[in-house]
């Protein structure tokens, strides 16, 4: 049997810097999405906002998140997954978890910090890209601004989906919606993002744009309200469109060094 991946965006608000405000308002909207689910997405920070003031946070606040996540995870027998503010080794990192329907956990750290707003003088950068096998498919999570980067994004792995949490503002919205496209098509990959919603307390506003597209750029979904949008993936469409375009096969060779 192919597998399919039914996928809910979370597009929302968020209360700014709390933790606890933020899990109450998520957890009602996550107790609304259908049991047929696999697969639930957040936005960047969905605890907190992006605040570039991570020691207003306390410690502990992260591990609550994990342990929450876990349990809604087993709770709607789906995986979640978002970023957060994680505090480690008296570092910050912008940190995604990746949380299966049984509570194990995979991380990725933000590769890409965003120097215009100066992430990279708070938060640590991440080193290493994350691939997740569920159900059928090969998943690629990234974060926000490293949608701007396709030699990071780049599909060497035979990933079958990128996933971008986000708080993307509305000045520089065609970007995200021009660059998910792109990431699309130039990947043969679904390719989802997932931003917020609404204004933060630095009065910067999100306009959401959530959206999802399939290996040909077709869009398959698409929101600039506060709602929850669903898609279904078919790995069908990823093994017939590349053994009909073949253009994987002739992507430039290339390595990181850093």
């Amino acid at each position: 049997m192919i597998p399919k991946l039914k996928i809910a965006l979370v597009q929302s608000p968020l209360y700014w810097e709390d933790p606890l405000g933020n899990r109450v308002m998520f957890q009602e909207k996550i107790a609304s999405i259908p049991d047929d689910v696999d697969l639930i997405v957040l936005p960047e920070m969905f605890t907190t906002g992006f605040t570039m003031e991570p020691q207003n946070i306390a410690h502990p606040e992260g591990d609550a998140t994990i342990a929450w996540m876990q349990r809604l995870a087993k709770q709607k027998k789906a995986a979640l997954v978002g970023s957060i503010v994680y505090h480690e080794d008296n570092r910050y990192f912008n940190r995604l978890f990746f949380v299966f329907s049984d509570g194990d956990v995979k991380t990725y750290d933000k590769k890409h910090t965003f120097s215009l707003a100066g992430e990279d003088l708070v938060y640590e950068a991440g080193t290493q890209k994350l691939f997740v096998d569920y159900k059928g498919f090969k998943i690629c999570p990234m974060i926000c601004y490293d949608l701007r980067f396709p030699v990071w994004s780049r599909n060497v792995e035979e990933y079958d989906a990128l996933i971008y949490v986000a708080n993307w503002p509305k000045p520089r919205i065609s970007a995200w919606d021009t660059l998910l496209k792109a990431r699309a098509i130039e990947n043969l990959a679904y390719t989802i993002g997932v931003n917020r919603i609404g204004l933060d307390d630095l009065e910067h506003e999100y306009p959401g744009h959530s959206a999802v597209y399939d290996a040909l750029g077709k869009q398959l979904a698409y929101s600039d309200e506060e709602e929850i949008l669903y898609v279904t993936l078919d790995k069908n469409h990823i093994e017939t469109t590349r053994n009909k375009l073949r253009f994987l096969e002739d992507r430039d060779q290339f390595t990181l060094l850093g």
